[in-house]
């Protein structure tokens, strides 16, 4: 059986994070899947998901990471060609990547005590995103 469902929320720009594990256990009790697994995808070349023990010292840690990894910079081929501000955006996000894969037991998703689903806002600017939720399984 498969269920497909979306997440669709603002965010404030560059760094934003949001803990979106809630609603994906939402979405996976609505389709009635008791094992298998659920699987997000972030649509978007500007943001990722992933897992992260959401709290708010790693919560300002990771984008900061992130932001040493790859700094913002005008010298990006992408900068060069668009001057948008936002090449290292399209880098971080592609570092992280705009999925993830999730074993659900019980009906629930299968997560650590200090593990939640996460996405992370690399865009310079806020936006609106969507991020597909499908559950499969039995």
């Amino acid at each position: 059986m498969i269920h497909q469902g979306h997440l669709s929320f603002k965010t404030t720009g560059h760094r934003h994070m949001a803990d979106l594990t809630e609603q994906v256990a939402a979405i996976i009790g609505r389709s009635g899947i008791k094992a298998g697994i659920v699987q997000l995808f972030c649509v978007g070349s500007t943001a990722a998901v992933g897992t992260i023990e959401f709290e708010p010292g790693l919560e300002r840690d990771l984008p900061e990471a992130l932001d040493r990894l790859i700094p913002p910079s005008r010298d990006y081929g992408h900068e060069q060609a668009w001057h948008d501000g936002n090449g290292h955006s399209h880098l971080q996000a592609t570092l992280l990547g705009p999925s993830l894969s999730v074993p659900v037991t019980d009906g629930k998703p299968v997560l650590g005590t200090w593990q939640q689903i996460m996405h992370l806002e690399c865009d310079v600017r806020p936006r609106q995103r969507t991020v597909v939720v499908t559950v499969m399984g039995e």
